[in-house]
């Protein structure tokens, strides 16, 4: 007992290290967020707190000339184009290893829909682009799944899945922010308030909930608006979430005493696990975090990327300035201002209507009547200054106006443009290149999850080449490749105009035909789908609805029903999945089971005396 007291307290002091070593990352990050909402009179005050900046004069102009929020829109709708299509490289040329790679692909399609990873992704890049740095987390959830077994009580045992989700940077504590990278980190906390409910059920422990600081948005009137107005923006706030808990998961990589690694978890005050590491998630078999990092920009010799937010606050906030002085300078114009000899009208009644039209403005005799001072006009300077940063809002954010064809000389040429294109594509390539080896890297432990723990089979239902529903059944010893690759690099951001273009140059030189220049029906299905017209073409590709039936017919086997062989099957394909299916699985082990071998042998029979029969009938 004193032992596990000792390492809750020396776990809670090491995270209260942590808090106070990332604080002024934290405090970046909500001024970041603050910005993006458009609450922008804000800064960063003693000790790191986010404070807002008051009035110094009731009629300053406040408002907010928000650029900062559609860049980050503009960016995370052209990161959102990222849709690469992953492949599997087999462990070896063997056919089995080819047919595995081809099963772990799939699992990757069904995975990636089941899970709707697009949206993760959108939610990942969004945190990364904001903030900096986003994380994915892969673990084993046991109550997902299949039911696979009933208690006594009823109660349903699952096959359990894996699961995906996003982490804020707010609950990742490295330890050490000086770490450039999540493997150099030797050991991670992630930290999450639950409420004391969902305590109990996670760990089967009863807690007193306590009153938690959590950070929530906020509608406000603040000082913003100008002269007779207010203005409203959402900012980030402190609030205080009732009947909580804090739950520390810390991470420790594999070291002597511990050579799996380490996961010590604490909800509140109270030790609820400590053991190994769960997950063999790491190459060649090593347990590593469940976490994967998406950054935006990096900074040397720094862990934490840097958002875009932070280097346009500079020129958000001059930009507002000479906006709102501008305006100033309008008001004054407009408005005017009044010369009144002391004592010669009545100036509480002057200040609190003015000289509204029709006034009648009744001032001392032999006094001077009050008067408008000389306006001057608007300076050309806050035009041009206004012109300049927009300008520098553009170069830095990597965001142009490409697109806005006003802004394109009518003699600029088609290649000159292309080049302006990729110009300006080119600026998001770090950005992309993160995002992509996170989708690469979140893809790799799925499958080693999946490798780990699905030790049962389970079904697969994922759409076919043809567009047809395929079912299928796996289980760990199916996956033996975890090397997923991309099919292109270049699919970041191009557009369906641009693949189109791609895709009717391939045609025209033939590079899609096969060797006797014919289109398959296999390659009209994926050139149609990829141009944006979906699957079209419903023709079939009968020798793969063959092998798909065959090894259908294999599973079957295995189980030892009995198959009859059918009048529509092509024989040879048959015999040969067959064939294949008997010397990579039965023959491959001394101990053969030879009542499923004999169901094979007399299967093969019927195939090869279906085959005769059918060649002495079209002789």
């Amino acid at each position: 007992m004193k032992k596990e007291n000792n390492l809750v307290k020396e776990t809670l002091e090491d995270f209260e290290n942590r808090v106070r070593q990332r604080k002024s990352f934290d405090s970046q990050w909500q001024l970041n967020m603050n910005f993006y909402m458009g609450n922008q009179f804000v800064e960063l005050g003693y000790g790191g707190a986010v404070r807002e900046l008051d009035k110094q004069y009731f009629w300053q102009e406040r408002e907010v000339f928000n650029h900062i929020a559609p860049i980050i829109d503009v960016r995370l709708s052209k990161l959102s184009k990222i849709k690469p299509k992953m492949h599997i490289m087999p462990a070896t040329d063997d056919e089995h290893d080819v047919y595995t790679a081809k099963v772990g692909k799939k699992i990757l399609d069904v995975v990636e829909s089941k899970m709707n990873m697009r949206a993760k992704i959108n939610q990942a890049t969004k945190w990364s682009e904001i903030c900096g740095t986003s994380f994915y987390k892969i673990s084993w959830n046991s109550n997902l799944g299949q039911v696979v077994a009933l208690e006594e009580n009823g109660k349903k045992i699952m096959s359990g899945d894996v699961e995906v989700s996003v982490c804020s940077p707010f609950e990742i504590y490295p330890d050490s922010s000086t770490h450039e990278t999540l493997e150099d980190c030797q050991s991670i906390i992630h930290a999450r308030v639950y409420s004391a409910s969902q305590v109990k059920q996670m760990y089967g422990v009863d807690l007193q909930g306590k009153d938690i600081n959590v950070y929530s948005l906020d509608g406000v009137s603040s000082s913003l608006g100008g002269l007779g107005y207010n203005g409203h923006a959402t900012k980030l706030i402190e609030t205080t979430k009732h009947d909580s808990v804090l739950v520390l998961e810390k991470y420790v990589k594999p070291y002597d005493e511990f050579p799996n690694g380490r996961l010590i978890i604490i909800a509140g005050d109270k030790l609820v696990f400590d053991g190994e590491m769960p997950y063999i998630n790491g190459v060649d078999g090593k347990r590593e975090f469940p976490f994967v990092r998406q950054i935006c920009n990096e900074e040397v010799g720094n862990f934490w990327g840097v958002s875009m937010i932070t280097r346009l606050i500079p020129i958000q906030r001059a930009f507002n300035a000479v906006k709102n002085r501008k305006h100033e300078y309008l008001n004054r114009l407009t408005l005017g201002v009044l010369s009144v000899e002391d004592g010669s009208v009545d100036i509480d009644n002057l200040e609190e209507e003015g000289l509204a039209p029709g006034k009648i403005l009744v001032y001392r005799q032999g006094s001077n009547a009050p008067k408008f001072l000389g306006g001057e006009q608007v300076p050309s300077d806050f035009d041009k200054e206004e012109e300049r940063l927009l300008d520098e809002f553009q170069k830095l954010s990597g965001t142009s106006e490409v697109g806005n064809m006003d802004n394109i000389s009518n003699s600029i040429s088609g290649v000159a443009l292309e080049l302006l294109i990729d110009e300006n594509e080119t600026r998001l390539i770090f950005t992309t290149d993160s995002i992509k080896s996170a989708i690469k890297t979140v893809a790799k432990h799925i499958l080693r999850l999946y490798k780990q723990f699905a030790s049962l089979p389970r079904l697969l239902r994922v759409a076919g080449e043809d567009g047809g529903l395929e079912i299928m059944y796996f289980k760990d010893s199916d996956i033996t490749s975890d090397d997923v690759r991309f099919d292109t690099d270049n699919d970041n951001n191009d557009t369906i105009s641009q693949r189109r273009d791609m895709i009717f140059k391939l045609l025209d030189k033939g590079l899609l035909c096969d060797e006797n220049g014919q289109i398959s029906s296999a390659m009209k299905t994926k050139i149609l789908e990829n141009i944006g017209f979906g699957v079209w073409d419903n023709s079939i590709d009968l020798n793969e609805l063959h092998i798909k039936n065959a090894d259908l017919e294999n599973t079957w086997l295995c189980e030892g029903q009995s198959v009859n062989v059918k009048e529509i099957d092509d024989d040879n394909l048959h015999i040969n999945q067959h064939t294949a299916f008997m010397l990579k699985n039965l023959y491959s082990n001394s101990d053969i089971d030879k009542k499923i071998e004999s169901k094979f042998l007399e299967h093969l029979k019927q195939h090869k005396q279906s085959y005769e029969r059918k060649h002495n009938q079209n002789v």
